[in-house]
Formats: structure tokens, C-alpha cells, sequence
């Protein structure tokens, strides 16, 4: 077998001659105490926001954490005379049809405030379908598919918008992309969302990459996801007032505060979900499908129809969780094979359409790899530098990762630097000795001396 990455895996004109030691892993900055609670802190932010953008607009899911945006926007607004500019407050909401009932009661309590302009939209875009590696997307509300539909049409429903193609399928704008739409120049405008970094490595590394405003973002289309009708002016920006703040923090303001909130949650914690798993998202894509089952549970009168909704669904209540859909054990690779060549029997799996976009991810997290060292990928270690291993590259290749949720560098967020560059070191060694360094298809001779990469700093003393 050939132990060479396939044609375009490797980017061209990489330094791969030299053995450099003098690398130096991105850190993340840590958490530190503020001096006020996270309330007074989504208040302070708020007003910062409102004061300096035209126009403002919840994105609004019913969810806990778009709850606690929303009453703290109709808060700060209600209070300060200069931001009542901002009301009725208006607030974005998009059905995704395969949602609970008690999801869209609360949504239409919301709208019925004389505070709110609630625009409920009812909209095929395309959504992640992980269900399905030949069926890879999905569309709510789409009307070749009205009789599958898991709940009826709302009367408050906004079911065309200016700009939105229905037709064809493969033309339909995802949510991220349709956001342009919405906010035409030349106003600048903020969508506030309640992004908080506890849910997610992915979401904590997006707030501690900039030292001000951090919870302030452009709203960027990247070149590569970019749809026919997709829109950005470059007026548009993202806010996450309650980034810092924590499952428990979000239900404290509910009750300290009385805020009405999604029955949908009470539900939940009668069937002994945890609060930390409770989600009222549709339990299609790739992290919701692991709690697919609570849907069942919870929610059956929505269930009866969404499992008939999209293909796959019946396999992923049954094997969400396993080696099937990426989850668990990974599968062994058979030795002497490549891991490119072993990636390669997944990338397959996907339908031919999706097939080039999960080869292309994985094409550009080997990329980045490059650019920054000349060291291998190993199996299980992930890269001190980079985070990158095989085995992610596996999860990528057999989940797809069309959201790109995951990301290698999140892999270096569990342990020192020198605990990475001692099991990172440890495992080439292994490699060298069983003479199975073939498999891992480096372009360059692998160094004779592992531990040498490791820079002084993260060498273990005496």
C-alpha cells in the first residue's frame, strides 16, 4: 500500500526539511473573577451594544440561554430612556419545525408582549441531517415535504422572505447565511445570541481570542460556505451578552427574576435529564443526535412524526452512540495500512456530494497542521502545537463535521504543554520501535530522536 498522503492532502511549499523545537502553542486566556455577578456584567454589556449599533435583534430559539438574552436586552432597554429607542425589541425567531409543543407555546407567549416585535419564521433552510451519511441535510418546513411536517404550519408563521430561494433544494440558505438577509444597509445592527462558553470547548475558545469586547463579533460568510443568495454587507455583528455565564447562573435569573421561560425544560427534569443535557434544539445534527432517545421520552406526540421525518432516523435511535455514528471505541485500523488510505473508507460512506466537503475539511485541518510544525500526525496523541491526531482526523471523516464544531486545537485544552509533548514524544517512540511509521504517511524521513523535538521548557528535569 502507499504510504504517501493522496494528491492535494499536503499543501504545497511546506517547510518539512528541518526538525524545528522552538514551537509555541496558542494559550487560551484564563478565567478570571470580575468583581460583579454575571447579571450586572450581561446588563453592562447590553447597554455597550445598544449604544453603539443602529438597531438590535434577539435571536431567539425558546431556549434557556436566548431566555436570559431576551430579558436582559428587555431589561436594559425598559430601563435606560436612551436605549428605549430599541423598543418593541425585535426578535428573530426560526421554527425548526421539529421542535416541542411546549417550545412553540412559549414562543407565542413571548411574542404576545407589548415590548416584543417577534418575527416567527417558518422557512426551508438547510439544516445538518447526521441521521444519514447519504442524506446529509435536511429542510424544516419544506413543501415538497408537507405531509411528513412534525407539526402543523403556526397562523403567526413568515413562510417567504425577500431574497430566500425555495427552489431548487440545493440552493436553500442555512440559518447563518440567511442572517444577511435580514439586516439591510446601511444601519448596523446586532444580533444578540446566547452563545455561552460552558457549552462548548468550540464556544469558549471563540470568547478568549480577543482581549476587548470579546463577545463582540462581525458577521463573517466564509468564501467556501458561501450560497448563491447568501447576503452580508458588513453591517452585521454578533453579541453574546451572557458568554460567562453557567447553566446554573441562567436558571437563577429565571426564578430571582420571574421570567417566564419554556415548559419544555420542566418536562425534561421530570425524566431525570440533568440540566446541563437538557435541549429543546430538533435532534437531528451531529452533538443532538446523542440525546435522540430524550425526544422519544419527553416529547412523544412531536416524536411520532419526527421519526418519520428524515432518512436515517430509525438506525440513530438505535446506535446514536456507537462506533456506527463516530461515537465510543473507534474502529481499529488494520495494520499496515495508511491512515489517510483508512480515512478514505469512511469519506466514502458519505453520499457523492458530501463526499468532496468532508474531504476538504480534512484537507484544510492538515493544512493548518503543516503550516505551523513539520512533525508528524501521530494515532492517538494529539499534536502539542496543533492538537491534530489521527484519530480526530477518523471522528472528521466518519461524522462529517459539516458545522465544524470540532476543532483539533480544543484536543490541547485537557492537559499541560508538557504532559502533550511527553505522551506526544512517548508515541513516536512506540511508532519507531514497532517500525510502523510508514502507516502514518509522513512526506519527510521521521526524526531519529523523538524526545529531541520536545522544547527545553516541557523537558522533563533529571
Amino acid at each position: 500500500m502507499s504510504s504517501t498522503l493522496p494528491d492535494g492532502w499536503l499543501p504545497e511549499g511546506t517547510a518539512l526539511d528541518v526538525y524545528r523545537t522552538d514551537y509555541r502553542p496558542k494559550h487560551n486566556r484564563p478565567r478570571i473573577a470580575a468583581g460583579a455577578d454575571v447579571y450586572t456584567l450581561a446588563c453592562e454589556r447590553m447597554a455597550y451594544v445598544m449604544d453603539n449599533h443602529d438597531r438590535v435583534c434577539v435571536a431567539f430559539s425558546g431556549g434557556k440561554d436566548s431566555t436570559a438574552v431576551l430579558n436582559v436586552a428587555l431589561e436594559v432597554a425598559n430601563r435606560e430612556p436612551r436605549l428605549q429607542r430599541h423598543l418593541p425589541l425585535r426578535v428573530v425567531f426560526y421554527d425548526e419545525e421539529a421542535i416541542p409543543y411546549e417550545t412553540e407555546e412559549y414562543v407565542r407567549r413571548v411574542g404576545l408582549r407589548d415590548d416584543v416585535a417577534l418575527e416567527w419564521y417558518c422557512l426551508p433552510v438547510q439544516h445538518r441531517n447526521a441521521c444519514s451519511r447519504r442524506h446529509p441535510y435536511w429542510w424544516p418546513w419544506a413543501p415538497e415535504d408537507e405531509a411528513k411536517w412534525c407539526r402543523p404550519l403556526p397562523p403567526e408563521a413568515i413562510s417567504t422572505l425577500p431574497g430566500f430561494p425555495t427552489w431548487p433544494q440545493e440552493e436553500r440558505l442555512t440559518i447563518p447565511n440567511l442572517n444577511g438577509l435580514l439586516v439591510p444597509p446601511p444601519h448596523t445592527t446586532a444580533m444578540l445570541m446566547g452563545i455561552r462558553a460552558q457549552e462548548s470547548l468550540t464556544r469558549a475558545h471563540a470568547v478568549r481570542l480577543r482581549h476587548i469586547d470579546n463577545y463582540i463579533v462581525q458577521y463573517k460568510i466564509k468564501s467556501k460556505d458561501r450560497q448563491p443568495a447568501a447576503v452580508v454587507h458588513g453591517n452585521l455583528w454578533k453579541a453574546y451578552p451572557v458568554y460567562d455565564w453557567r447553566t446554573e447562573d441562567v436558571w437563577a435569573a429565571v426564578r430571582a427574576h420571574g421570567w417566564d421561560y419554556n415548559r419544555a425544560y420542566d418536562v425534561m427534569e421530570m425524566a431525570g435529564l440533568s440540566p446541563g443535557g437538557q435541549r429543546c434544539s430538533p435532534a437531528f445534527g451531529e452533538e443532538p443526535l446523542q440525546k435522540i432517545h430524550t425526544y422519544a421520552k419527553c416529547f412523544p406526540d412531536v416524536w411520532g412524526r419526527m421519526a418519520e421525518r428524515v432518512p436515517g432516523i430509525g438506525a440513530a435511535y438505535r446506535y446514536a452512540r456507537t462506533e456506527l455514528y463516530g461515537y465510543g471505541q473507534k474502529p481499529p485500523k488494520p495494520d499496515g495500512q495508511p491512515w489517510p488510505d483508512f480515512l478514505a473508507h469512511y469519506i466514502r460512506k458519505h453520499s457523492e456530494t458530501a463526499q468532496p466537503k468532508v474531504a476538504t475539511r480534512i484537507k484544510e485541518i492538515i493544512t493548518r497542521h503543516y503550516a505551523k510544525t513539520p512533525h508528524p500526525i501521530l494515532p492517538k496523541a494529539p499534536h502539542p502545537v496543533t492538537g491534530l491526531s489521527w484519530t480526530f482526523l477518523l471522528t472528521i471523516a466518519m461524522r462529517g463535521d459539516f458545522k465544524e464544531r470540532r476543532q483539533e486545537a480544543n484536543q490541547l485544552m485537557h492537559a499541560v504543554e508538557t504532559t502533550h509533548w511527553q505522551n506526544y514524544a512517548a508515541e513516536l517512540a512506540a511508532i519507531l520501535d514497532a517500525g510502523t511509521g510508514a502507516d502514518l504517511a509522513h512526506p519527510r524521513p521521521l526524526p531519529a530522536d523523538p524526545y529531541a523535538l520536545i522544547p527545553e521548557q516541557y523537558r522533563t528535569k533529571g
